[in-house]
């Protein structure tokens, strides 16, 4: 079956707020958001955000004689980075999306936390549905902050008959979150203030019992983390590709499009 075309829209600001001291959500509104309706909720898609300075969202077009890409201005083209939609209401024209806020290191977390009513953001999203996690007795949910939107979708999504863990690792304690579930999830919280300098997830990871029966694992984070934990899981547990979805949003001390070729190559390793 052939992808659909992604959607995409100039979302606008409505307001904002600090989930957590380092979790900022903010609201957006756009008149074409119904293009959206089936999209799955925790889904990777695309924010373009506009260079400081810039207004408006200026988006690649593609020419339909050469199917090239016509890229705007340096001044003007869109740091682009990947991001999972909170939340849709249709009837609100509302898109929701969580961004870690860490500084001004990123072009993300830096219009985030600067972000007011009016501000415009482009979006790039899939319009046809996408299974998040496969049907299992078990699962292991792990990721950083970056992975929380992705996993409280996942955790919202699962039966209440599944079991499984979830650890996640914020800056602090302020920053854990209550994430609702059906399912019975142990939840183990891990804290680390400088998650550029390492992390504790792998270890964490290692840690767990893993039962008999259908089981299937959702890793969401640092280059590093998730390469340790695929490969453990894949070739000392002996996880098959089926069972398990690994994926790194960022890779410490590198850009997010100066590290796609390294996530991706790991990725499909």
């Amino acid at each position: 079956m052939a992808k659909s075309k992604p959607g995409r829209v100039v979302g606008t600001v409505t307001r904002k707020e600090f989930i957590t001291p380092h979790f900022v959500r903010v609201f957006l509104t756009a008149d074409e958001l119904e293009q959206f309706a089936n999209t799955t909720i925790g889904d990777n898609n695309k924010i373009l955000v506009p260079p400081d300075g810039v207004k408006e969202v200026h988006f690649p077009e593609l020419n339909a004689t050469t199917h090239e890409w016509i890229h705007p201005p340096k001044e003007l083209a869109p740091a682009v980075r990947t991001y999972t939609h909170r939340g849709l209401n249709l009837e609100r024209k509302e898109l929701i999306i969580d961004f870690v806020s860490h500084g001004d290191e990123g072009p993300a977390s830096k219009w985030a936390l600067n972000a007011k009513p009016g501000d415009q953001l482009g979006i790039l999203m899939r319009t046809d549905p996408k299974e998040l996690v496969p049907v299992a007795d078990w699962y292991l949910l792990a990721g950083d902050a970056t992975a929380i939107p992705v996993l409280s979708a996942v955790l919202e999504a699962l039966p209440a008959s599944a079991r499984g863990v979830c650890i996640i690792e914020v800056h602090g304690k302020e920053d854990e979150q209550q994430l609702p579930a059906k399912a019975a999830i142990d939840f183990v919280w891990l804290h680390n203030d400088q998650p550029q300098q390492g992390s504790r997830l792998f270890e964490e990871v290692k840690k767990v019992t893993i039962p008999e029966g259908a089981k299937f694992g959702h890793v969401a984070a640092e280059f590093n983390s998730v390469k340790n934990i695929r490969a453990y899981l894949r070739k000392e547990k002996g996880w098959t590709s089926d069972e398990l979805y690994a994926y790194s949003y960022w890779k410490a001390g590198v850009a997010e499009d100066k590290s796609q070729s390294d996530r991706q190559a790991e990725k499909n390793s």
